[in-house]
């Protein structure tokens, strides 16, 4: 299936809102001539707060605007039975008499925490349809361990209740589901409030807080990250593990200020993430294995060069990119958008050969991620519009479904 181009869904949503292109400019506060490029696919892609500005003027989500993943494509269906499964494990039908999970005998917590992690590789690997599969069961059996036993087993349950939730509120945020997400993590939060772990609500204001990005709502993206920032702090700022969850919300805080046009502070909290990175190694870990937040000097960096290129500053971002020393931890999905930066920067900086290439090797090393990212599409569009056509574009344009 083909990919909807940026410009024609932007063409088709303006007019649904009864708008001019003129009209549209002046309510986004962008330029009418990028308006008109895009719409006359002179223009294949804009920087994220460009794009937030032109929802924000459409009224819709970000994600409406940018459209669905190429590895999910809508065709205006119902939801697939996976999803339905998915949906009903989040939202029980009301009035639904408990069950107890099969293998209930069998099931102990260090047991459902590693079902959870298992889920949480499926989700860095962009494993989606294998993870819907298999959330449904993971969601219903922590709902289980949440119910039963002493106080302190039913909280430890609750904790696991929390993290399944929350994985099922970011795989909805990369299908498009946002309101599902926010079902999904709002649930999370009320079984973080009832566990044993004091992080866990910070770390799921986390996910909520990447849900209002989606939906266009920066300044609550903002505000929630850095509140929740404070909380991280005061439960468990003198731990590894305390700021880790700590500095995720900073770096989330930032990524808002940014696509809100505010980089300069959007740069200030990532340099002050990165610094507390250097605090890390000398501070004590719980070593209990709670998941916590993807939070090291190499993922700040990956945040950096995002934030560089958003904000046209390629050579500034490409700088950054040649310091990054990933750590044997950094999740693939991670890799993908630093790959993808690097790749927009060249774009940038007329080095189309250095893209390709770049694409190349994200094809290699995650060719299912590549498929889930509207951003490698921007980045082939622009790339097939220019003068040079490097072997092996035609190859990636194909594999993303691209008219020809």
């Amino acid at each position: 299936m083909a990919v909807e181009h940026l410009g024609d869904r932007l063409a088709r949503l303006r007019r649904t809102a009864g708008l001019t292109q003129e009209g549209l400019a002046e309510r986004a506060g962008v330029s009418a001539d990028v308006v008109r490029k895009l719409e006359q696919r002179r223009k294949h892609s804009a920087r994220l707060p460009t794009l937030h500005a032109l929802a924000n003027g459409l009224g819709v989500e970000l994600a409406g605007l940018l459209g669905d993943p190429p590895g999910v494509p809508s065709t205006g269906a119902a939801d697939p039975p996976q999803l339905v499964a998915v949906r009903r494990a989040v939202m029980p039908p009301l009035f639904a008499v408990p069950r107890e999970p099969e293998g209930a005998e069998t099931l102990s917590l260090p047991l459902l925490r590693r079902e959870i992690a298992a889920g949480w590789t499926l989700y860095h690997d962009a494993e989606f349809g294998r993870l819907m599969d298999v959330l449904p069961g993971i969601v219903n059996d922590a709902r289980f361990a949440a119910s039963v036993g002493s106080p302190e087993d039913r909280a430890r349950g609750q904790a696991a209740l929390g993290k399944a939730l929350q994985l099922a509120g970011h795989l909805a945020i990369r299908l498009g589901k946002t309101d599902l997400a926010l079902s999904a993590l709002e649930r999370a939060m009320d079984a973080a409030r009832d566990s044993d772990d004091p992080l866990l609500p910070p770390m799921i204001s986390n996910s909520v807080a990447w849900n209002y990005q989606r939906q266009n709502r920066l300044d609550d993206a903002e505000h929630l990250a850095v509140h929740a920032a404070d909380a991280a702090e005061q439960a468990r700022g003198d731990t590894a593990e305390g700021v880790r969850v700590w500095g995720g919300l900073v770096m989330s805080a930032a990524t808002s200020a940014a696509r809100r046009g505010d980089y300069d502070t959007a740069n200030r909290m990532m340099l002050d993430a990165e610094n507390a990175t250097r605090r890390l190694a000398a501070l004590p870990s719980s070593g209990d294995g709670r998941m916590v937040s993807v939070f090291n000097r190499s993922s700040v960096r990956i945040e950096r060069v995002r934030l560089a290129v958003q904000h046209a500053r390629p050579a500034e971002a490409l700088a950054l990119a040649e310091g990054i020393r990933l750590s044997p931890g950094t999740p693939v999905s991670w890799r993908t958008w630093l790959l993808l930066d690097i790749a927009r920067a060249q774009v940038d900086l007329g080095n189309p050969e250095g893209a390709v290439a770049t694409l190349e090797k994200l094809h290699r090393i995650a060719p299912a991620w590549i498929r889930h990212h509207t951003l490698a599409v921007a980045i082939v569009n622009d790339l097939r519009a220019g003068p040079r056509h490097p072997p092996g574009l035609r190859r990636l344009a194909e594999f993303l479904g691209l008219a020809n």
